[in-house]
């Protein structure tokens, strides 16, 4: 069990950035993650553990993070269509579902 990757990576960022020639930082993170609100799991569908994959980055302006965003989703979503055969629907979460403290999260959501 550890602390959520933002606790992690955040105060690395302010030694890693020093001006803004530093920018964009851009990275990836896999981590394996436990549920705690696990109750009554479905074979195949829904695990206590999983591999989580998630991307953290700085840029110089709202824009240039919007951009970065968008070709993330897209990836994401052509490697859904593409490469597994598997139809999302790419967009935001609700108000309350987004991660706390953030501006807007992004989700490519399928129907099985």
């Amino acid at each position: 069990v550890r602390p959520t990757s933002e606790t992690i990576m955040y105060p690395a960022f302010a030694d890693w950035i020093r001006s803004h020639r530093d920018l964009p930082l851009k990275l990836n993170q896999w981590s394996n993650v436990v549920r705690w609100e696990f109750k009554d799991p479905t074979p195949f569908l829904r695990t206590r553990e999983f591999l989580w994959q998630e991307g953290h980055t700085a840029h110089a302006s709202f824009e240039d993070a919007n951009v970065m965003v968008r070709q993330a989703l897209d990836l994401y979503r052509r490697v859904y269509e593409e490469l597994l055969a598997v139809p999302v629907v790419p967009g935001y979460k609700t108000e309350k579902e987004k991660f706390a403290g953030g501006h807007s999260t992004t989700t490519v959501e399928a129907y099985v």
